[in-house]
């Protein structure tokens, strides 16, 4: 194959350096990119994609003198190179990279745990994600409300691939709005991201007609042009879901004391069920019992804090059921909400959704914002607390002190300051981290 005039010319600057003068000019650019930098020695620019990560053998190399060797081990391998400052030590750190496809975060941060690097580094994406995270058994119920905003799809899409990185594990899905639709939807995404087998229960007693913002909840019954099913599912229309705070009770019976950790992105109708229920099949506890024993905390997007006495949509439209949540929820229980607020800067564009899911024509996302989404600035809310849960608080900007929660019957959440509370909440991020954040959902979503 032919390669242009430019590029000859590049091969050509980089066939007249010696490994010396090399190492002098990267020393000098790392001078010029105080952030950080990565360089293809082939072409001798900055690569615009690829997922880099460092390799064990040249860890702790900053020195212009360690450039020979890192330059040697990079001329054995991909011929990448990358620096990295530590504003900590004072010291700019070079390596030799490794490259992987944009697409394959999962198999480069396990290459990076193998190599005991910290980060991996996004180029198209400009973002560093984080590596050396620690491997707990994080058991998750997903409970939603799917069918109406796509921040559920999202969330959802999100447990999924902390699932391919061995982050977690999902339990099941509980969809309280109800109507089998939502749920059916529930197992197209089970199905298109390769876990056909997670259950999924469905609330049959609570809001009545709650607001449909977008609605998607008949995505899967998508047809092509020839009346073929476009996404498949493992219930299929013959089939019947469990009821939500049944599944809850039949998942949390086989679990671990203190092992679960609740997702609780819509109402709070089937938590309030399982409160409310007594012993059955399952389990000889009742519902405040099986919950006391089992849920380590609940990690709810939701509450409206600071000086503000707005009320919740979640919590009102679910008003009964939202303060029999709250009277009868265990008070060991640890509460960490994530308020509208933290996700309002976090606007995942249709445009934007389209293009990052155009590696593929078939994809259940992709068809709702090609077909049913006029773009109504859907806010990335919901995945804000499956990334506190997995996460941790480190990757919030932050996170409030310890207090109590009141629900008021008109739905109003107040906090009152309490070391000894149970709950807490997230804070609003600056403009970089939000920018970030979505950055890191968008990279999340064109995993394939």
């Amino acid at each position: 194959m032919a390669i242009s005039g430019m590029a000859q010319r590049d091969t050509a600057k980089k066939n007249q350096f010696s490994d010396k003068d090399l190492a002098t000019a990267i020393y000098l650019l790392g001078e010029m990119y105080p952030e950080g930098f990565s360089l293809d020695l082939n072409t001798m620019r900055q690569p615009t994609e690829g997922l880099m990560v460092s390799y064990k053998e040249t860890q702790n190399s900053f020195s212009r003198k360690s450039l020979l060797k890192v330059l040697k081990h990079a001329h054995a391998h991909e011929n990448l190179v990358g620096g990295w400052y530590d504003p900590e030590k004072g010291d700019y750190y070079f390596d030799s990279n490794k490259s992987f496809p944009e697409d394959s975060l999962a198999a480069a941060l396990a290459f990076a745990r193998e190599n005991g690097q910290h980060t991996v580094y996004s180029c198209a994406k400009g973002i560093n994600v984080k590596s050396n995270y620690e491997q707990h058994d994080l058991r998750i119920i997903y409970d939603c409300d799917m069918g109406s905003s796509t921040d559920d799809l999202f969330a959802l899409m999100m447990l999924y691939r902390y699932m391919d990185m061995k982050r977690c594990t999902l339990l099941g899905v509980v969809v309280d709005r109800m109507h089998r639709a939502n749920a059916d939807a529930v197992d197209v995404m089970n199905n298109y991201y390769g876990y056909p087998d997670i259950p999924i229960g469905l609330e049959r007693a609570g809001v009545k007609s709650p607001r449909v913002f977008i609605p998607y909840h008949n995505m899967a019954y998508a047809r092509d042009t020839e009346a073929n099913l476009l996404f498949k599912r493992t219930v299929g229309d013959n089939g019947e879901y469990m009821d939500g705070y049944k599944l809850y009770r039949k998942l949390l019976a086989k679990q671990p004391d203190k092992s679960v950790t609740i997702v609780s992105v819509g109402f709070v109708t089937s938590l309030s069920r399982l409160l409310q229920s007594g012993p059955d099949e399952f389990s000889p506890l009742n519902g405040v019992e099986l919950v006391q024993r089992k849920i380590k905390d609940i990690y709810i997007m939701g509450g409206v804090f600071g000086d503000s006495y707005e009320h919740d949509y979640n919590f009102t439209a679910a008003i009964d059921f939202s303060l029999k949540f709250f009277e009868l929820l265990p008070k060991d229980i640890e509460m960490v909400f994530s308020p509208g607020e933290v996700g309002d800067p976090l606007y995942y564009s249709a445009q934007q959704v389209i293009a990052d899911l155009s590696w593929t024509d078939i994809h259940p996302i992709k068809w709702i914002y090609q077909y049913l989404v006029e773009d109504k600035f859907q806010k990335m809310w919901d995945p804000l607390a499956v990334i506190n849960a997995v996460e941790g608080d480190e990757a919030m900007p932050k996170i409030s002190e310890r207090g109590w929660i009141t629900l008021t019957p008109t739905g109003e959440t107040l906090f009152t300051p309490d070391p000894k509370g149970n709950a807490r909440y997230q804070t609003p991020g600056d403009a970089n981290w939000s920018e970030t954040t979505l950055k890191y959902i968008r990279l999340m979503a064109i995993q394939h």
